[in-house]
């Protein structure tokens, strides 16, 4: 397992029940400003290997990234059991159930002219 796996994994099993979290903001907990995609590439492939909390994970807006039929089903089952409200169309207050990252890094690299 790489470094990066391990930081990504610690970020998503820092999240206490009853909260979520977006991508990009488990990729700024692990220290990776630009990870959304590694976060992704984790769950997809460790979750059910090492128990991650994959449900507490969303995308920024609030919604469900999972088609129906894909586990999206499953993931409001969850989250709702946590006490986290989802609507009928798969949306979750970010302010009220989301948690920022305890640090985010600033971009490792100035924009490009």
């Amino acid at each position: 397992m790489t470094e990066i796996t391990r930081l990504i994994m610690e970020a998503i099993r820092s999240i206490p029940p009853g909260r979520v979290s977006s991508y990009r903001d488990a990729a700024l907990q692990a220290g990776l400003p630009r990870g959304a995609r590694q976060v992704v590439r984790v769950l997809h492939s460790m979750a059910a290997l090492h128990d991650l909390p994959w449900h507490r994970i969303i995308r920024a807006d609030g919604s469900i990234a999972l088609e129906s039929g894909q586990g999206r089903e499953e993931q409001i089952r969850l989250l709702r059991s946590e006490g986290v409200r989802v609507s009928r169309a798969g949306k979750i207050d970010m302010k009220k159930y989301g948690t920022a990252p305890v640090s985010a890094p600033e971009q490792d690299s100035p924009r490009r002219r």
